[in-house]
Parts: C-alpha cells; structure tokens; sequence
C-alpha cells in the first residue's frame, strides 16, 4: 500500500457527511475510508448499506483505528469531538462553522498545537473554482460586496443565517483583505424561525477596505455573488453558477482597435477596458478541499485553510450576531 494513503473515518453520516464519503471514496489515491460512526442507527444501517461501508460501534474505536477524522456533525458537538481527536494524536478535518463559541475555537486552536497534529476547517467556497481561478489577482481590494441569498429550507435554522451562510463570504473576505476589521455595523431580521433569517453587515477594516456582505435565507431565488472593487479592476465571482470576470482599466491604449473601450478621462489622459472571463474547471469543491488536506498531512505543509481561519470567521460572526442583538434591543 502507498506509504501516504492515509486511513481515515467520517463521523456524521447526514446530508453533508455522505457527501464527504462519496468524495473520499472518489480519492482513493490518497485516503483508505475505513468506515464512519452516526449515533443514528437507522441512518447508519442505510448509508452502510448504500455506500458499502462499515458503521463503527463508537466514536471511540473509529478515531482509534485511523489516521484522520472528518467531523461533520452538527456544530454542537464540533468542539467535543475535536478536542478529543486531537487529543488522540489523530489529524482531522472539521465542517464549519468551527465550533460554536470564539473561545472553544481558541482552546481547540491552543489543543490542537500542543498535539502537533494538522487540522483543516471545511470553508469549501476557498475551493470554488470561480474563486480560484480570480483569487491571486485580487490585490488590496477596497471595497467587497457579497450576496448570498437562498430559499428557504427548514435544514440549517436551528443556528442564525449569519451562521449558516454568511460565514462562508466572511471567510473569502477575511482571507482577501489583508487587515483587522476595525469596526461592525450590523442589522437581521427573524421572519420565519427564531434567529435573524436575513442579515446584513458592514465591516471596516484598518486598511480603509469595506466590506458590505448580505445574508438570506427566504429569497425567491438562490444567489451566491462577490463583487470586489481595487485600483483600476473590479471582480466579480459567481459561486453558484462556478463563473468569475475581470475588468481591467490599463494606461497602455490601442488606438488602431476599432473595438477598443477607450475611456476619456480628461486632461489627455485616457484609459482602456479589458474584459477577461478566466477558466473555471468544473472541479468538486469540497472533494478538493480534502485533497488539500491529505496533501498537507503527507507534505507536512500548512493547511489551505486553518484552525486560525476559522475562528477569525466565527469570532466575526459572533460579533455581527452582537450587533444585531444590540440594534434590536435599541428598537425594542
């Protein structure tokens, strides 16, 4: 067997966790999928016998028989189980949110280092194609735009939408500005489950950059769109439907195209539009996102997207989530 095919389970076979072990199976190269563990036995019998794989006994005797754990179950029991895998010596990747509270996150962050284990949170839009293929000519952005609006879908209400979708678009952002955030202005909506089902953000970072990000999960229509402003380009990424495009203002004119988007500027000055619409593959996102992982495990590399990362996300989430409380309360 290949030195470097590491031996990995899965606990949590619902919606998400039999997509993670279609995609391992689909990685065969790199991992061995050993079984998966749901406390759930009826579930457990059916996913056994729809992808052919054993259901472990406990949780226990499924982190003790492999390399790596994918954990993704519900964000409850996140730090409970990741404290004990790594603990266990075991690496392991963790759905998002990254755990449920900024200070568990903090103590798994500081568990995890003590182990000298690798540990990778599953912010899948880093892996989007529409992303990757725009992410290296996104230079000091100053202004970020982001809409992710969904239908509604009784699956995911039980944590707010910032929680549930917004914190995708706050990890792309965080990870495209290279700053702090300096300060929060937030406003949401409970319309029809007990926690803010649309929400909208501002954030300013110390570099001057804004970012406006707005979350829904009553949309009529489902839309998953980042627009992101910098000198001289603007960007735009589609996540849903995989596209990105690229409009560049260059000094260097070609005044011999008779098609030339030549902009008068005035004084003498003039600038030319250059349209670009980079190849997007049509890669499975969270498929790569494992990948990576095992990549960095056996390259003993960093991983594409850290403990650090996802509690930077979620620390910013919470403090939306504060914000929202504190403006309701002011309306209250």
């Amino acid at each position: 067997m290949n030195e470097s095919r590491l031996r990995i389970g899965v606990l949590g076979a619902g919606h998400l966790g039999t997509i993670h072990m279609k995609c391992i199976k689909n990685l065969g190269e790199v991992y061995e999928l050993l079984g998966f563990f749901d406390p759930d036995q009826e579930r457990a019998q059916k996913v056994s016998e729809e992808l052919g794989l054993p259901s472990f006994e406990s949780i226990e005797t499924l982190v003790d028989a492999v390399d790596v754990v994918d954990i993704v179950t519900p964000t409850l029991n996140h730090y409970d189980l990741g404290l004990m895998v790594a603990q266990k010596g075991k690496h392991f990747f963790i759905e998002k949110p990254i755990t449920e509270t900024p200070a568990q996150a903090e103590d798994l962050i500081k568990v995890s280092a003590e182990a000298g284990i690798k540990a990778q949170v599953g912010h899948v839009e880093r892996f989007n194609p529409a992303y990757t293929a725009v992410q290296d000519q996104i230079q000091n952005p100053m202004f970020i735009e982001t809409h992710r609006l969904a239908e509604f879908n009784p699956r995911g209400t039980d944590v707010p939408v910032v929680l549930d979708l917004m914190i995708h678009d706050l990890d792309i952002v965080l990870h495209a500005v290279k700053s702090e955030v300096k300060k929060i202005s937030a406003s949401g909506v409970a319309v029809l489950s007990d926690s803010p089902d649309i929400a909208n953000a501002r954030l300013e970072f110390e570099n001057g950059c804004v970012a406006n990000l707005t979350a829904s999960r009553i949309s009529l229509k489902n839309m998953r769109k980042t627009r992101i402003f910098q000198r001289d380009a603007y960007i735009t990424v589609d996540f849903l439907a995989k596209e990105s495009e690229l409009v560049r203002m260059k000094n260097e004119v070609d005044h011999d195209d008779p098609y030339a988007m030549i902009m008068d500027l005035g004084e003498g000055k003039q600038k030319q539009i250059y349209f670009e619409k980079p190849e997007c593959p049509p890669i499975n996102a969270i498929q790569e996102e494992l990948h990576s992982f095992a990549s960095a495990i056996n390259k003993k590399q960093e991983v594409s997207v850290s403990l650090v990362d996802g509690y930077r996300a979620l620390k910013v989430a919470h403090d939306i989530l504060d914000q929202i409380k504190l403006n309701l309360n002011l309306i209250a």
